[in-house]
């Protein structure tokens, strides 16, 4: 079993194909927990939207966060403290088989999940107790020490890289711990380079995070608008109507076809 945070905010064009994504190229057993942060625009369609999965059992959490339930702090900071909270209440939290952080505009690829359980059951065969997070190639990591062979996978070891996919050990809260929000306040980004000086710290300076070089997903910011960004150039005009309106209108088949085919998406 795999639990899977998503955090999103607007954008329910691209929110809808990544849970569709997770339901179509999936192979392993998942949860669905989602943490809708600051939604502003088409708010109704995303409580619809949502009821529905709820009442067929697709997903089993939904947080609706405020500014206030965020504390003004970067709210998938918060949202990341919140989940992790409440997994470690959970009786069976050790026997899952990795935790994922995922955000709504990351769109995984068929077997995504068999093969990342290859790789944790290499690392943990052969101990490789520094590595603490595992995703695909390159992915934003940076500082790569390291090539090596992880489940069958060519794969590079380094540190940093982009928590829009990050697979973790079902230990990560208790381990490397949680994020302090207070510096967070006022802030639209820093969840990840926080997490990273935790890492470094705990590893010792040693690489923290395995990059898989197959495709495992599609970050499709580009084509959905990142939320983040626009924000940190005080932009708040976060709806991207076009480019909602257009993922939200192709059929998923389609839509993966297109994003496939688009060179600039192959590089993450």
């Amino acid at each position: 079993m795999i639990k899977v945070m998503i955090t999103c905010r607007n954008r329910l064009g691209i929110t809808k194909k990544c849970i569709q994504a997770l339901q179509k190229h999936s192979e392993l057993p998942h949860q669905i927990y989602v943490y809708d942060n600051l939604t502003d625009y088409r708010t109704d369609d995303h409580f619809s939207y949502f009821s529905k999965l709820y009442r067929e059992g697709i997903i089993h959490q939904l947080t609706f966060n405020t500014k206030a339930s965020t504390f003004n702090a970067f709210s998938k900071a918060v949202a990341c403290n919140q989940f992790g909270h409440n997994h470690l209440q959970d009786p069976d939290k050790n026997k899952y088989t990795f935790l994922l952080f995922l955000d709504n505009d990351i769109i995984v690829t068929p077997g995504w999940d068999s093969k990342v359980r290859k790789v944790w059951k290499h690392i943990i065969k052969h101990k490789m107790k520094n590595i603490l997070a595992v995703s695909q190639f390159p992915g934003g990591i940076m500082k790569r020490n390291e090539k090596v062979t992880l489940g069958g996978f060519e794969s590079e070891l380094g540190k940093l890289g982009g928590s829009g996919f990050w697979s973790l050990r079902p230990n990560f809260f208790e381990t490397v711990g949680f994020l302090d929000v207070a510096p967070l306040v006022g802030a639209n980004k820093k969840h990840d380079q926080n997490y990273w000086r935790k890492m470094e710290t705990l590893t010792n300076g040693k690489s923290y995070i395995a990059g898989i070089k197959t495709k495992l997903a599609y970050h499709t910011g580009s084509i959905a608008g990142s939320v983040c960004n626009q924000l940190t150039r005080k932009n708040n005009d976060i709806k991207f109507v076009e480019s909602d309106e257009k993922i939200e209108s192709m059929t998923f088949d389609d839509f993966y076809e297109w994003i496939s085919n688009i060179p600039q998406l192959a590089k993450w």
